[in-house]
């Protein structure tokens, strides 16, 4: 690939000014007082790594930014919020989810990602029904796009007595949390709530109500956060959550149905983008790609980067 092709698909001008009105910002004596202050130096970093390296790239390090630029999407680079929810299965899928949960952690332990858990809702016999994670580190978002949507798993279930084949699905949905999205939302359209936070992720805040439950009633997306001590940390992290959920509902509504972006999407047959199938043979399949691999193990012990990767190839070639 040309160098000049290579600068236009990862927006090297694009970022450059972005790099002068960061650095603008970070020269006010008042910029380390701002709650954005260390994430806009982490992006600051970023974009200069990568502007740097194509100034300055040899044929070698062009093949790495040509890497680079799978994750050339306007919001690759932000942190990501990823949410599982137990679908059709009952215990099984709640089982499930929690599989999936511990395969993201992995994940992300081997990316060097930080993860902060934001909301858990567990299960009485197993599993867990749903949680949400904060995940920062490079491309956040960009990694883990390609696992927004339901994950079917086909299994002997443990919860069977008679030792039958299940099936159970999961939904994960995945987004950017961006640091500021220019949205405005009518207090009059939220329903906010608050509870107790309890359990794993909410040990510390358990003896008030802090946790905080918004939900957005034109569209009925919902978000909860127990993690921040305070009721009023909590309700911040939720509603700028709920910020980029809608702002990535208004700039995709005209491409998806309504019901796909709000996160209303059915967990259950026929919607899976990924299935994993431990019996009668083991195999792990994107249906998207149609990539495939037997060593489901590995997969679930967090080794997700060819799937990461080969979806960003395919998006890409189905968005030219």
């Amino acid at each position: 690939m040309k160098k000049e092709e290579l600068g236009k698909i990862l927006r090297i001008e694009e970022k450059r000014q972005e790099i002068l009105a960061l650095e603008k910002e970070m020269q006010d004596p008042n910029f380390w007082q701002n709650k954005s202050a260390q994430e806009k130096a982490e992006r600051y970093s970023q974009l200069k790594n990568i502007v740097d390296k194509f100034d300055f790239a040899t044929t070698k390090e062009l093949k790495e930014l040509e890497k680079e630029a799978l994750f050339s999407g306007p919001y690759d680079a932000y942190p990501a919020i990823i949410s599982l929810s137990a679908g059709t299965g009952g215990v099984d899928a709640c089982d499930c989810a929690q599989m999936l949960e511990r395969m993201y952690l992995k994940f992300a332990e081997k990316m060097g990602f930080r993860t902060t858990l934001l909301y858990r809702l567990t299960n009485e016999e197993a599993g867990i029904k749903q949680a949400v994670y904060q995940i920062k580190g490079k491309n956040a978002f960009g990694w883990l796009q390609s696992e927004h949507g339901v994950h079917r798993i086909v299994r002997i279930s443990p919860f069977n007595a008679q030792g039958l084949r299940q099936t159970s699905f999961v939904l994960v949905e995945v987004i950017p949390e961006i640091p500021e999205p220019k949205i405005d939302i009518d207090n009059k359209d939220l329903k906010i709530e608050t509870f107790r936070a309890s359990g794993h992720g909410g040990q510390h805040v358990n003896t008030t109500d802090s946790a905080v439950r918004i939900t957005h009633l034109p569209t009925g997306i919902t978000v909860s956060c127990q993690n921040e001590r305070s009721q009023i940390q909590n309700r911040e992290e939720a509603l700028k959550i709920l910020k980029s959920r809608l702002l990535l509902l208004k700039e995709e509504e005209h491409k998806q149905k309504l019901q796909q972006i709000k996160g209303k999407t059915q967990a259950s047959w026929g919607r899976q983008i990924r299935s994993y199938v431990f019996d009668p043979y083991q195999l792990v399949k994107d249906h998207r790609t149609n990539l495939e691999t037997r060593q489901i193990e590995k997969i679930l012990n967090g080794d997700l980067e060819k799937f990461a990767l080969s979806f960003l190839k395919w998006k890409n070639k189905t968005v030219k």
